[in-house]
């Protein structure tokens, strides 16, 4: 008769685990099944006379810098975008659209370009009649106190927000990180009200010092 002894099972030696594997990141092409990804912006009509005279302003960070490539589509009226083999991270082309998408709403392209080096940016856009319905004159002066004699009132929305602001008729576009996106649209929200511009800037500075702090 056989008897187990569990101190002699104990004292044997344990199996070898395997070496752990050690796997390369995949690249973009990989992520996706080894498919080209697209993505396409619409010029606006508009837009199209501007965005000839800075192509290669736009065209030379993203194809030598995030590796997309990129062309316009002359018949369709947009511009196209696809990774490709060497693309480094799947998240530049959708980094490389917002990037035009910013400059075709009136952005400049030297504003437009930190978002694609910065990852906490985006742009908001709302309208002047999601705020207060206004027709015919109101909403002239609206858009006025918006702007301010020589741009004077967005320019210091803009310094005071470290924000970019664009006002094209009664859609506003605003560039800058979430914080500070929502600071300065509290305060054009206030002016389309009819705050004065006195009493926005007051409660503009203290809002900003409070940020500033945090």
């Amino acid at each position: 008769m056989e008897i187990n002894n569990p101190r002699a099972e104990a004292e044997q030696p344990a199996a070898t685990l395997p070496a752990k594997p050690n796997f390369q990141p995949l690249k973009a092409h990989e992520i996706s099944d080894g498919h080209i990804q697209f993505r396409k912006v619409t010029v606006p009509q508009h837009r199209y006379t501007p965005l000839r005279k800075v192509w290669m302003e736009i065209y030379i960070p993203i194809y030598e810098q995030m590796k997309i490539d990129i062309r316009m589509n002359l018949k369709k009226r947009r511009v196209e975008l696809k990774t490709r083999p060497d693309t480094p991270d799947i998240s530049n082309l959708q980094k490389c659209s917002d990037f035009v998408h910013a400059f075709m709403l009136g952005f400049d392209v030297c504003d437009a370009v930190a978002l694609l080096r910065l990852d906490e940016l985006y742009v908001d856009s709302f309208e002047i009649k999601d705020v207060k319905t206004l027709r015919g004159e109101h909403l002239s002066r609206a858009i006025g106190r918006l702007s301010g004699k020589g741009g004077k009132t967005k320019f210091a929305i803009e310094n005071a927000t470290k924000t970019r602001i664009v006002i094209a008729d009664s859609k506003i576009h605003i560039l800058g990180s979430f914080l500070n996106i929502k600071i300065a649209r509290d305060s054009l929200c206030s002016l389309i009200m009819g705050s004065p511009a006195g009493k926005v800037y007051s409660k503009l500075s203290a809002v900003t010092a409070r940020a500033e702090m945090l």
